[in-house]
């Protein structure tokens, strides 16, 4: 079936198809990297990552300490690296030139060392958002200014004071506006219009409609991006994060309890466009998936087919990125493996689970180093017990050895005693 993906601009669903079919352009806005990244941020970039990842199937593949840790964090959490991730200081004289543009064709004008985007001049404004004119004022809690012409224009550019960053310009030493930041690179990079642009849902307005207005009249109406997507917010425990409630999550903060794959399954169990609640419960139930699934891995089997991606899980997410339906596929996978016993059917059923795995970004590690873990300390650890416990059994102290079994089993470790004396050991 073809690539089918939800477009916030008609409120439909689409069979996706792009103005190149041997190059895919697509821009998703990124952090304003302030702080650490928030579990929300990942929300958005594992989301995006799928559908590159999808993409890269069927077409084929082509502030400085924060933003190196949100890529780490990021990575951490499986997420491919952008083949091109621009930054906006870079792109300053594109966008004196973008603004320049329209102050010449009439949809933006200069006052008092702003230049703002005449919103009035632009008939479709709020087509993405499909609010009405008061609502958007309202929505975008513009700036009331004497300069403006009407309270809904919004600002291209603006001035800086002497402790503000700064670049001259011919409305004198300033910076850009934020929405003039994504136009101008999306333009650089992917042309007047490209395929895809991606965001969280809470971009819509006044962020992405901005750039439409500004874009677009910029390129005589022609469009800008063909398909819009926008994924869903993501709560903590019910309630939306903010500093004044002291919830905010960072990845940072969950990467110190939890493996990063975890995480992105945890994401990726609820369909991108239906809002996310983070619980310390989605969390381990993403977890004990990649528990069961690693555990069907690690059986013994035969030799196998290659691995291809199961048509049922490629399936799933052709409609619109589908990663719970392709969740449930893989389980059915690991219930087969599990069910069939050593052969090689299980080994092509085995490479058939890690092909499908992969392309949601996961189930790419060695089962063994999964299901003991990654941690060396707490590797060394756990097998000085066991072998505590086994010493305890040589000597008879049988009820020590059944304490240690015990206290590891209450730690998430099951230990099997094997024929030969010897003892396997793995999470869950």
């Amino acid at each position: 079936m073809p690539l089918v993906l939800y477009n916030s601009l008609t409120r439909r669903k689409e069979p996706f198809e792009p103005l190149d079919a041997g190059l895919v352009r697509m821009y998703v806005c990124g952090p304003t990297v302030y702080d650490l990244a928030h579990i929300g941020n990942g929300r958005a970039v594992v989301a995006f990552d799928l559908l590159y990842r999808v993409l890269r199937h069927t077409y084929g593949a082509n502030p400085r300490r924060t933003t190196a840790e949100f890529h780490a964090d990021m990575a951490a959490l499986g997420a491919l690296p952008p083949d091109i991730e621009p930054r906006a200081t870079a792109y300053i004289p594109q966008m004196i030139a973008l603004i320049e543009r329209l102050i010449a064709a009439g949809h933006a004008y200069a006052a008092e060392g702003h230049v703002l985007f005449a919103v009035a001049s632009w008939p479709s404004y709020g087509k993405l958002a499909r609010r009405g004119r008061d609502e958007m004022i309202a929505g975008a809690r513009v700036e009331v200014a004497p300069y403006k012409r009407d309270p809904g224009d919004f600002v291209l550019w603006k001035p800086s004071t002497p402790d503000q960053p700064g670049w001259d310009s011919p409305w004198g030493r300033g910076r850009p506006g934020w929405h003039i930041e994504c136009s101008a690179m999306s333009e650089t990079e992917l042309g007047e219009t490209f395929d895809i642009h991606g965001g969280g849902l809470d971009l819509i307005f006044p962020h992405h409609e901005n750039e439409i207005a500004q874009s677009e009249s910029a390129h005589a109406g022609h469009p800008f991006a063909r398909v819009w997507m926008h994924n869903e917010m993501l709560t903590i425990d019910g309630v939306k994060m903010s500093k004044s409630l002291g919830n905010i999550t960072t990845v940072r903060d969950i990467l110190a309890n939890a493996p990063g794959e975890a995480i992105r399954l945890a994401l990726l169990m609820t369909h991108y466009r239906d809002p996310l609640d983070w619980t310390a419960q989605k969390l381990a139930q993403a977890r004990a998936a990649l528990d069961r699934w690693y555990r069907a891995l690690s059986l013994p089997s035969g030799k196998g087919q290659p691995g291809a991606f199961p048509q049922s899980i490629f399936g799933a997410l052709e409609d619109d990125l589908n990663a719970p339906l392709a969740i449930v596929q893989l389980h059915e996978l690991a219930t087969r493996i599990n069910t069939v016993g050593e052969s090689d059917e299980r080994a092509t059923l085995q490479n058939a689970l890690r092909a499908g795995g992969a392309l949601l970004g996961i189930l790419e590690q060695d089962p063994t180093t999964w299901l003991q873990g990654d941690a060396a300390d707490e590797k060394e650890a756990i097998e000085a017990r066991i072998m505590q416990r086994q010493k305890a059994r040589e000597e008879r102290r049988f009820a020590d050895a059944d304490r240690i079994r015990a206290e590891l089993a209450a730690e998430g470790i099951t230990l099997e005693d094997k024929p030969d004396g010897r003892t396997e050991w793995r999470r869950g």
